[in-house]
Order: C-alpha cells, then sequence, then structure tokens
C-alpha cells in the first residue's frame, strides 16, 4: 500500500449524531463545524491527505433519508468524480446500511472509495467513537495500491474497527459502538495496531470500462413480513396496491411461509400481474433456500424470486434501482438473483 500523499479527498456532511459538539459556553449540543476540521481533530494533519467538505444543507437526521437525497448524492459525486481520489459520507446510523446499499447500485464500476461513516456519540463528546470512525475512513478512502489503483474501490461502512462491504450490513445496536455487522460476508479490513487489508474480499472493476452513475430509483415497492397469524384481507389488499411493482417478503427460517392456499394464491396472482416478489430471511446470517422444505417450495411454485443472502435493505434497493433500469418484469427478476456488487454469496447447487 501506498502512502496518502497528495491524495484528495471530499467529505460529504449529511447529518446525524457524528455532526454536533458541545458549545463549551452554554453546554448545550450545536452543528459541528466541519469548514473547521482539522482545528478540531488535528490527526487529520498526519494523513498529509487534502480534504475538502460539502454540507448537506440543512443537514438531515438519517430517518429523513429519501431516494431523491441518494440521487442528490450520486449527482454530487459524479460531477466531482474526477477531481477526487475517494469520498467520504457522513451519515446517521439508523438509515446507513440502506443508503450504502443503494449507492452500492447506483455506482456501476466504481473505481474509487465511497466510505460510510457516523458515530453512536457526538463528535464532541469525550468518550465519542466519532474522530476514530472519521479518521480512519479518511485513511481508508485515500489508501492505494502499489500500481496507483484505489485500495477499496467499493462503496463500503467502517465503523468500530471494522471495513465492511455497504451492500452486507445492517445495523443490529442502537447503543454499542459495534452498530453494524456483516453477518454472511467477511470484514473488507480491520483496523487495530495496523491497518490490515483483506485483499481477497475487495472487488475489483474493469479498469477498460467508465464509471456510470444511475440518477433514477423506482420506490414503488413494499417490505413486508410473513407471522403466525398473518390476514388474509390485509396481504390480498397490500399486493393489489396501484402501482406497486415490487416486493420484499421477510419469511421464516431458509425462506418458508405457511402452507395456507390463499397466502400462495394471493401470491401467484400477484406474480401473474407482474409484481416482483423477493424472499429474504428474518434470520440475520443464512441464506434462501426455497427448494428444502414445501413450505417454501410453494412460495417458489408462486413464482416469487430467491434473494439468498442479502439482507433487507439491500434487497430493497437493488429491487428500486432495477425497477428504474428495466421496464421487462423478465430481466427485474432475472438480475435480482444475479450478483451485481458483491451482494450475493456464490450460489451453492
Amino acid at each position: 500500500m501506498t502512502n496518502n500523499n497528495n491524495s484528495r479527498i471530499l467529505l460529504i456532511y449529511t447529518g446525524g449524531t457524528i455532526g454536533m459538539c458541545r458549545n463549551s459556553s452554554t453546554g448545550a449540543l450545536q452543528p459541528f463545524d466541519f469548514s473547521q476540521l482539522n482545528s478540531h481533530i488535528p490527526e487529520l494533519a498526519h494523513l498529509n491527505t487534502q480534504i475538502d467538505v460539502h454540507t448537506f444543507n440543512p443537514p438531515i437526521d438519517s430517518s429523513d433519508m429519501t431516494p431523491q437525497l441518494w440521487i442528490n448524492l450520486v449527482s454530487d459525486i459524479a460531477k466531482v468524480y474526477n477531481d477526487y481520489d475517494g469520498f467520504v459520507i457522513l451519515h446517521g446510523t439508523d438509515t446507513m446500511s440502506y443508503t450504502a446499499s443503494a449507492l452500492s447500485f447506483m455506482f456501476e464500476n466504481l473505481t474509487k472509495p465511497i466510505i460510510l461513516t457516523g458515530s453512536q456519540l457526538p463528535i464532541g463528546q469525550p468518550r465519542t467513537d466519532g474522530k476514530e470512525n472519521l479518521i480512519t475512513s479518511v485513511e481508508i478512502a485515500a489508501a492505494k495500491r502499489p500500481d496507483g489503483q484505489a485500495m477499496v474501490p467499493e462503496v463500503c461502512i467502517y465503523f468500530n474497527w471494522k471495513l465492511l462491504r455497504g451492500n452486507r450490513t445492517m445495523k443490529h445496536s442502537s447503543d454499542e459502538f459495534n452498530a453494524f455487522k456483516s453477518f454472511n460476508f467477511p470484514n473488507l479490513a480491520n483496523a487495530g495496531v495496523d491497518l490490515v487489508y483483506h485483499e481477497a474480499n475487495i472487488r475489483r472493476p474493469d479498469p477498460t470500462k467508465p464509471m456510470r452513475p444511475l440518477m433514477s430509483i423506482d420506490n414503488n415497492v413494499i417490505i413486508f413480513s410473513i407471522f403466525p397469524g398473518i390476514r388474509e384481507d390485509i396481504i390480498r389488499h397490500v399486493l393489489t396496491t396501484p402501482d406497486l411493482k415490487g416486493v420484499v417478503m421477510r419469511t421464516f427460517g431458509s425462506g418458508n411461509a405457511p402452507q395456507l392456499p390463499w397466502l400462495k394464491e394471493a401470491i401467484a396472482e400477484a406474480t401473474a400481474r407482474g409484481k416482483v416478489i423477493v424472499n429474504v430471511s428474518q434470520c440475520m446470517q443464512g441464506c434462501i433456500e426455497m427448494g428444502r422444505y414445501s413450505t417454501g417450495y410453494q412460495l417458489k411454485e408462486a413464482g416469487v424470486v430467491s434473494g439468498r443472502d442479502m439482507t433487507v435493505e439491500c434487497a430493497v434497493t437493488k429491487l428500486m434501482c432495477l425497477l428504474s433500469q428495466y421496464s421487462d418484469i423478465d430481466t427485474v427478476r432475472q438480475m435480482m438473483t444475479k450478483d451485481l456488487r458483491g451482494e450475493l454469496s456464490e450460489q451453492v447447487l
């Protein structure tokens, strides 16, 4: 790995806990002034990296994140893509996995790092995790291989000493510094005394193809969970919603659902009408295998697509992106089962 000399990073602050600090006079929390980044976090000077800052105006709580804001982020990065070696996005933790997943599909053939990070405590508090998360995210975004290519040309989340593929993550804790996990794919890097990259886990772009941004999202989708006692009238109402195009259905275990004749019928009718229904597990770890039990095979017979080991956040954002790109529903179904950005593990036959 080469050093970070002459690297240029764009830091984008969208909002979130990390962007707060305590007023020394009043003791109240107030927005952090990122234009004074180096004076607040002098450790950044040791990275020998130029950091430019772009701040959402106004900053948003991550609960207010929207597909349009994803498009805005993609547009902001695409406009200056050739001017920077990497990008760091400061983001609230509640929807960070959704944003990381969406951005992974909205950048085709990404050749530079886009690292999302945040914190559980405001950056101005003594025990904050924000400083380390920010400093190391910048270091990773600036890191290059000996041939000059980016060390990690992916959309990632860095949090609590771990670099994770963005579309493999989920927030699993609201009160631990170790807030994010990637249950079905190993870490891309670990930070300790040394910053250790696991290069075999990192995807590499095709150097002969240009980066292509996607500037559209189709959010005519819904997520619903199967549970004991699920009602026919509610499910039929959902599946016949006007303009609904896609459903991410969270099922039991390896992709199972109650053997209710009306449920299979309602799903089969929906898929026949052109709805794309994707099966993901309610379990945090493991894979959908609809052929394992009859309770799962019935869904396969009804036209449900296997989400394999995708997270809910990944499945719904991938579906949004594909629906915006393809008008042919069979193509969308096929692409949902194809590994596009490292979101799917190799299928075991």
